[in-house]
């Protein structure tokens, strides 16, 4: 119950990809330029920076009361901003002002009230991912990474379910996304409370708990896989379709429930039915041995640190001194091997405070690869409206939004890829991290060479899959690099690059915007369109040579962080006496 009410909160919580649905509007009617405009979205992604805030809530606050908190922050924030794009309400002269002259005062706040507004519902989506962490790392102690990467993954599909409802509504207003943005949380948080209010004791669950949870994760995939595909596939048709569509898209989310009646009526089965025909001195047993890999992988830990034999004896759980000086043979690449090897991690898990990560060389390649892969795919999203309607494509948006949305599903899906062949092909998280960032150079480079509509569908397919997968595994990969008693203050230091990257991408992609909108009229009206592929084509080039940085950082990291994987599944493979 815990998982599918975590499934809800991420599903109907990742307002913050819909932006793309809505700025062209929000533009014309605050009649902004494209750098302009470039600043709000920075304010929705800046709310991140503030990620910390829920942390701290949650060492003061019960869970649920956290929860209400961000839905009360998404209602105004998102709310407000309906207000002020059906013209109901009227931004205040000074800040109209602030907003039409921008350039001339750069570092000022672009339209303050619609500023504010944006940041805090960027605030409350960081709160509710927070909250959605904390119940995973709670209640699935033994499979963390396979709740929080089926979990995460449904905020990727928020995109896509939007879109479907305001289809279903009315599919001629774009401001609908934000008065959906504003109460399809709250109401989604009623419908969690429950659950979270009814948390079971965090008891460690018996062996033959950890296989039966395995299959049900499996299952849970196999319906987010069909639930996604059933969005992808369906998700462009006509309005008059729109609501039956939406309807089953709600029913697909509902139907996780049944799960716990069919543990429920196993259980009794096995009770009743079963028990009548158990055979006395029967030598069968039920628990295999991989049921119990994870208490193995606990005693030897425990073990090995008892005998001073797992890790060489460093304090903060880092290497030290040169390889180069251990060596016997002295090679050519001596320098590589002392930047791959030096203060490289040597065992996973091991707890760091905020003060300690960021003065290790491992966070800030993984802030790197993460800045220049993941964050570059958010901006991407982002400027999705522009770039469709540069294109001529402007009817298409809601598609574009879909297909990004819907894969940036599959690739979240794809990051519990690790830890289902970890038994038959193991492979280090931080590589999976790496693979999954090379799709995203290609697709800004096939963006570049052509403005076709293959070319435009396959390039959002490929980002959305890539910064997809990358959103999801770095929660798991920031609690096994730095431990998962602190990931949520963590991790949202590693978000910070968001509202870093939101900016500097953006204002750079909105510059070459303006520029070329302004060359081809001649003039800068109060809200500029450019059309033609010149109005993102150098905007693509810097993208892809940027994200070819952070493909790079990645495999770094990968070469850093490999011996440690290693010897974590080698202990967790190795037999332990009892």
């Amino acid at each position: 119950m815990i998982l599918v009410a975590t499934i809800w909160i991420q599903a109907f919580t990742g307002t913050n990809f819909d932006f793309s649905a809505y700025s062209s509007q929000l533009k014309a009617v605050l009649g902004v330029s494209q750098v302009q405009l470039n600043y709000l979205a920075v304010a929705s992604d800046l709310g991140k920076a503030f990620g910390w805030s829920s942390g701290l809530a949650l060492m003061y606050m019960p869970l649920w009361v956290v929860m209400f908190i961000s839905a009360f922050m998404g209602l105004v924030g998102y709310g407000l901003q309906w207000l002020v794009i059906r013209n109901i309400i009227a931004l205040p002269y000074f800040l109209k002002f602030y907003l039409k002259y921008l350039i001339s005062f750069k570092l000022l706040f672009v339209a303050l009230l619609v500023f504010l507004l944006c940041l805090l519902a960027g605030c409350s989506i960081c709160w509710f991912n927070t909250v959605c962490f904390v119940l995973c790392i709670r209640n699935f102690p033994t499979n963390r990474p396979l709740a929080i990467s089926l979990t995460v993954s449904f905020n990727g599909v928020s995109a896509a379910l939007y879109n479907l409802a305001a289809k279903a509504l009315n599919p001629s207003s774009s401001a609908l996304y934000l008065l959906l943005n504003a109460f399809i949380p709250l109401l989604t948080s009623f419908a969690a409370l429950v659950p979270i209010l009814r948390q079971p004791p965090l008891d460690p669950l018996p062996v033959d708990a950890v296989r039966r949870d395995q299959l049900i994760f499996l299952l849970l995939n196999i319906l987010a896989v069909i639930t996604g595909l059933y969005l992808l596939l369906l998700g462009s048709v006509s309005s008059s379709a729109a609501q039956l569509l939406f309807t089953g898209a709600i029913l697909l989310l509902i139907l996780p429930l049944g799960i716990p009646g069919i543990i429920y009526a196993r259980d009794w089965f096995r009770r009743t039915i079963s028990s009548s025909f158990r055979l006395q001195g029967s030598g069968f047993i039920l628990v295999d041995a991989d049921d119990l890999e994870l208490h193995k992988e606990l005693i030897s830990r425990e073990n090995n640190s008892a005998n001073g034999l797992a890790y060489t004896a460093i304090s903060d759980g880092y290497a030290k001194g040169s390889i180069c000086a251990q060596e016997d043979k002295p090679s050519e690449g001596c320098c590589m091997t002392m930047i791959i090897r030096k203060d490289s991690l040597v065992m996973l898990g091991e707890e760091h405070k905020a003060r300690m990560i960021v003065r290790r060389l491992d966070f800030w390649l993984y802030y790197f690869a993460y800045f220049c892969g993941g964050t570059i795919g958010l901006v991407y999203s982002n400027n999705l409206g522009q770039i469709a309607q540069s294109l001529g494509q402007s009817a298409k948006t809601s598609t574009l939004i879909t297909l990004y949305s819907s894969f940036s599903f599959f690739g979240r899906l794809l990051s519990a890829a690790p830890d289902f062949m970890r038994t038959k092909a193991y492979f280090a998280r931080t590589g999976w991290l790496a693979a999954a960032l090379l799709p995203t150079p290609i697709a800004f480079f096939l963006l570049a060479s052509s403005g076709s509509d293959t070319v435009l569908h396959t390039g959002t397919a490929l980002i959305g899959l890539s910064s997809g997968f990358i959103f999801a595994a770095a929660v798991s990969i920031t609690s096994e690099l730095f431990g998962p008693n602190n990931v949520g203050v963590n991790h949202n230091i590693l978000i910070t690059n968001i509202p870093v990257g939101s900016l500097v991408y953006g204002v750079l992609s909105a510059l070459v915007y303006d520029a070329n909108a302004s060359s081809v009229r001649g003039f800068v009206t109060d809200s500029v369109v450019c059309m033609g592929r010149k109005c993102y084509l150098l905007t693509f080039l810097w993208w892809g040579c940027i994200s070819v940085v952070g493909l790079a950082s990645s495999v770094l990291l990968f070469l850093r962080t490999r011996p440690a994987y290693d010897r974590f599944e080698q202990d967790r493979r190795s037999p332990v006496l009892y």
